[in-house]
């Protein structure tokens, strides 16, 4: 039986790739810093960072396949640099050990904000994107260096496939990434108002599922965008009242007083609190720049079929309101500590 490694295996969208290898009868190890509780049993777990070059060669030792998902998935932290140094240079680094351990195949775990930016199709060739320094921010531009570098890989002879996941959500978000943080804002009544702009929702399993479909059917250096449902936000908003009971804003606001409303907050949580903000310049840019970035391609070569997102979501919303105490927004992990 062929080992599969899943990098940051202990995260949101990695727990959910660890559970659908085991189901289908996968051995599985994980490498991740962080806490590996209710992993399924049998899992073998690595704690370790990706940055760290001997522990990662020495989870790559003996794997088959590589499920790279770790790395810091918020739009905001106290040092910008880690965003960098932990989603291009650590992506660079598992890349380079994989090859170096003859891994038959590296599914890339990217995401599709690096297309919405751009306002381009799934499919289109990497010279067509925007380039890092025009990125909305941070985030986007650590993302879009690691793709370019997972697509140089491929280019150089390493199996590589990405997977670009629009917006998941799910139960058990417990590092509270950016969509499970806008849902707890809106359910403990933390946002009076909202940016009513649309968002592609997909279910987490359903994003953990296409995964393991580009593992299995992926072409080389092929990118498949992950994607779900299209729900403006007043729509999402309207379910949310209806799952939770709890009254949701009306009052929307226009893109200006948004891009106002996230610049304070970021100037306070960078220089006075130290928490992550209710609102982030580069998420507000994302949010207006309104892009379809979903295609046919994961449908047609992987026979991805995403379902609808009245479950996902309501499973989301059953496991936040059980967690009352939760922050809203989790502060983002240091490469010394959590990277998954």
């Amino acid at each position: 039986m062929s080992l599969i490694l899943v990098t940051g295996g202990c995260g949101f969208i990695g727990r959910h790739v660890v559970e659908a290898l085991v189901r289908g009868g996968a051995r599985v190890r994980v490498l991740d810093v962080g806490d590996p509780a209710g992993l399924p049993a049998g899992v073998e777990i690595h704690r370790a960072s990706i940055l760290d070059a001997a522990r990662l060669a020495e989870a790559m030792r003996g794997a088959a396949i590589v499920h790279h998902v770790a790395g810091i998935s918020h739009f905001w932290t106290r040092r910008r640099a880690d965003l960098a140094q932990v989603n291009a240079r650590g992506t660079a680094m598992v890349l380079e050990a994989a090859a170096a351990a003859r891994v038959r195949r590296v599914v890339h775990c990217s995401s599709a904000t690096v297309l919405r930016t751009a306002g381009i199709g799934a499919g289109a060739p990497l010279h067509d994107l925007a380039e890092v320094e025009t990125m909305p921010g941070p985030y986007t531009r650590s993302k879009r260096e690691a793709e370019a570098t997972a697509l140089a890989a491929a280019e150089a002879g390493l199996d590589v496939v990405i997977a670009s996941p629009t917006v998941p959500i799910g139960a058990r978000d417990a590092n509270r990434t950016p969509p499970a943080a806008m849902l707890a804002q809106f359910l403990d009544g933390g946002a009076p108002a909202f940016l009513d702009c649309t968002l592609n929702l997909v279910g987490v399993r359903d994003v953990a599922a296409g995964m393991l479909l580009a593992a299995e059917h992926g072409r080389r250096g092929a990118r498949y965008v992950l994607d779900g449902e299209d729900v403006r936000l007043s729509d999402l908003l309207g379910r949310l009242e209806r799952l939770s009971g709890r009254r949701m804003p009306r009052l929307a606001l226009p893109g200006a007083a948004a891009r106002a409303v996230a610049a304070l907050a970021e100037w306070t949580a960078d220089h006075v609190t130290g928490r992550p903000p209710v609102a982030t310049r580069e998420g507000v840019r994302l949010a207006l720049g309104e892009a379809r970035v979903g295609d046919s391609k994961a449908r047609d070569e992987l026979g991805y079929r995403p379902a609808p997102i009245d479950g996902p979501l309501a499973e989301a919303v059953r496991w936040l309101m059980a967690e009352p105490s939760a922050p809203c927004g989790a502060p983002a992990p240091r490469p010394s500590a959590k990277v998954a």
